[in-house]
């Protein structure tokens, strides 16, 4: 059978340029000048609902494009496409990858067909571009074909989720790097103050001593942890299901194929890529993508955590616990002069918010495949990434913008460890838990501190109670000193940087 050749190109009532293309439901005139063709302009048609186009995403487009550029090497080396038409593939693919032809992915990241658009949209605008390379007009599909060669032995439910987990990969990469250098300016700012205590607190009551540095590394030692979940993440993207085809059993692709195309994009991108060994099961396992919302979702959490404690630690100046000053940025209030609010931490939350948002939205398109498919990749890929490109945003700005310029109010710290009751906690080995409590009561009750009570009310000598009573003494008891430790190269050790993009 003849492949659908393009009509002539004619005029329309606009004298715009068009060119006529067929597909199974029809003919449909298309610009011209565009290099997408009749699939993508039905998804133009049918999908006008968020204005948010593909290309938005330009790491899912590039990482379709290797994922092209993959599959026709491997048709290549099998016989199956000549060495011309692969060569002119490779090419058009390679200008896509290098950010070129962005404006050519204009479908809604909200379609139906689980991503069969952005397949199609894809097949079409790299066919007529490599024509062009090849040195023919676009649209004369006899030379090289959207479908017959472009997505030679692939299918959209093997070659989209295959792309959506290289852009995943690609998007980690600054999501780690921007979570390195908020948990280091955190580090930083733990070191600046090891040595300065202020009181603990628990249920937002009074605890016992520690140092401002060792709230502020908490921050950062969770924000490692998050690095470390990322890294971990990689090779899990990294499995493939290329040359399953649409079920998982591998209808129209060579034997061969699978090995093939898996053995060059591992060498092309340089990951660990590996074939699913279950290729029906791999079609509609969705738990990469949860892992993933989770680990984002986790990053959130203790971004909250830090916002959330900052804001407290910085509430006042009179009637709020005054720690700690976060940079002023602006006025606060239009009626209540020289008002400041700590507007980026308030920032932080909000997007901290809309990706819970993001995590609910993958959870429940994960849940509904059915059968031998999960048709609801296209929105949970535009949720993964648009809520990690919004926290790898919002670190930076609370980076630069409020962890950077926090001051300490070292006093007002130290008086509060001073004189918190529950340092009295540090005498209940040597006097009693009963006992504790007494001094503990008397000193809230008369404003004064343990160390003046426990003087009066027991016999230890002066010299033990100051040993016991030392607030920088009590916030070491497991020797931390906030910093990092780091080996003989002078790197801190365990800090990785998580950057492990694909370019």
């Amino acid at each position: 059978m003849a492949r659908h050749a393009t009509q002539v190109t004619r005029k329309t009532h606009r004298d715009t340029a068009t060119r006529l293309e067929h597909d199974c439901i029809g003919s449909l005139e298309v610009p011209a000048k565009a290099y997408w063709g009749i699939h993508t302009a039905r998804a133009l048609e049918n999908f006008q609902v968020s204005n948010i186009p593909d290309s938005t995403h330009p790491q899912l487009i590039k990482a379709y494009a290797t994922i092209k550029r993959a599959c026709a090497t491997a048709n290549e080396e099998l016989g199956l496409i000549p060495g011309v038409q692969a060569g002119a593939i490779r090419q058009a693919c390679m200008e896509i990858e290098g950010g070129r032809w962005m404006d050519q992915f204009p479908v809604d990241v909200f379609q139906g067909g689980a991503g069969t658009s952005t397949n199609m949209n894809m097949n079409e605008v790299i066919a007529n571009r490599a024509l062009e390379l090849a040195g023919h007009k676009k649209g004369d599909y006899e030379f090289i074909h959207p479908n017959d060669d472009v997505n030679k032995s692939q299918s959209t439910n093997d070659t989209y989720p295959a792309a959506c987990k290289l852009a995943l990969i690609d998007a980690l990469g600054p999501l780690a790097q921007s979570t390195d250098r908020l948990g280091r300016a955190f580090h930083r700012l733990a070191d600046r103050h090891a040595n300065d205590v202020t009181v603990g607190r628990t249920q937002l009551q009074d605890a016992v001593p520690m140092t401002y540095g060792q709230q502020f590394h908490a921050f950062a030692s969770f924000l490692k942890s998050d690095i470390a979940a990322f890294e971990r993440l990689v090779p899990r993207l990294a499995v493939l299901n290329l040359g399953a085809t649409a079920i998982g059993t591998g209808i129209c692709a060579n034997v061969e194929f699978r090995a093939s195309v898996t053995r060059h994009l591992a060498k092309m991108t340089g990951l660990p890529i590996t074939a699913a060994p279950d290729p029906v099961a791999a079609v509609t396992d969705m738990s990469v993508y949860v892992a993933v919302s989770s680990a984002v979702k986790n990053l959130a959490i203790h971004l909250k955590k830090a916002a959330d404690d900052l804001r407290l630690l910085n509430s006042g100046p009179n009637s709020g616990f005054n720690d700690i000053n976060v940079p002023a940025r602006q006025a606060g209030s239009s009626i209540m002069p020289g008002k400041v609010n700590p507007v980026i931490p308030e920032c932080v939350n909000q997007c901290v918010f809309s990706v819970f948002g993001m995590d609910t939205t993958v959870q429940w398109a994960a849940s509904e495949g059915q059968l031998q498919l999960n048709a609801f990749d296209p929105v949970i890929i535009h949720s993964l990434l648009s809520g990690m490109e919004l926290i790898t945003r919002v670190m930076d700005v609370f980076r630069e913008e409020c962890v950077n310029g926090i001051t300490v109010n070292v006093e007002v710290g130290r008086r509060y460890a001073e004189t918190t009751p529950s340092i009295a906690a540090s005498l209940n080995e040597a006097i009693g838990y009963e006992d504790a409590v007494e001094i503990a009561k008397e000193a809230e009750a008369s404003g004064r501190t343990v160390r003046e009570v426990a003087g009066e009310k027991t016999n230890l000598p002066a010299k033990t109670l100051d040993e016991l009573l030392a607030p920088i003494t009590l916030s070491r008891r497991l020797g931390q000193t906030c910093r990092e430790r780091v080996d003989r190269s002078g790197r801190e050790r365990g800090n990785t940087r998580g950057d492990r993009a694909r370019r």
